[in-house]
């Protein structure tokens, strides 16, 4: 279920939305699979009673879980607009984290070996505001949603004429196009352009 476009402010354009990576139903699918072998194994091997019961019980707790974990899943986005950040989970009661862009500080992703294969991992935000840091975790492609994250920054802040995020002096812009070049969010030729408006500011 895609985030709805009239909870959109006006001219506001989704760049990123996201359900949870399949990785999210791992451990339900892994019990469900548990339970087909341990059913297999009471009409073969174990023709006991207790083997069938525990079979069934299993079953019924995978599916279960599996079904809630789907609704989760289908009630879950994690949006990047061209304003805010935005997180939404919940099928009956709802939670939500908005994040403008202009008070995003830092963002940072982390993958280990086995998720960098199958392309999931967790994206934190670090932001001004009361609750300074926000974790998410199952997000597809982290590094590339970092990326995404850091653009739409630069564009809102140049759609604002540069002064909707206070990142203080001279010295200060510089660091962050730095960082930005370092991540390859921006080429060396973007970095040069916006180093040259800086120092002629």
């Amino acid at each position: 279920m895609p985030y709805r476009r009239e909870l959109l402010n006006d001219d506001e354009t989704i760049a990123v939305d996201l359900h949870p990576h399949w990785w999210f139903f791992a451990w339900p699918t892994a019990l469900l699979a548990a339970g087909v072998f341990l059913a297999i194994l009471s009409m073969t091997a174990w023709t006991s009673d207790i083997a069938t019961t525990v079979a069934i019980i299993t079953l019924i707790v995978a599916a279960v879980w599996l079904g809630i974990r789907y609704l989760k899943w289908l009630t879950t986005n994690f949006v990047v607009t061209s304003d805010r950040v935005i997180y939404r989970s919940g099928v009956i009661g709802k939670s939500g984290i908005e994040i403008p862009l202009e008070r995003v500080n830092t963002v940072f992703f982390n993958q280990g070996i086995f998720e960098r294969a199958v392309g999931t991992g967790d994206l934190t935000i670090e932001s001004a505001g009361v609750n300074g840091e926000q974790h998410f975790t199952d997000i597809y492609d982290p590094d590339r949603v970092q990326n995404t994250i850091h653009k739409q920054m630069d564009i809102n802040d140049e759609r604002r004429g540069g002064s909707a995020r206070p990142h203080g002096d001279v010295a200060g812009q510089l660091e962050k196009f730095e960082g930005m070049l370092e991540r390859g969010t921006i080429t060396q030729d973007e970095f040069e352009a916006q180093k040259r408006r800086l120092l002629e500011t």
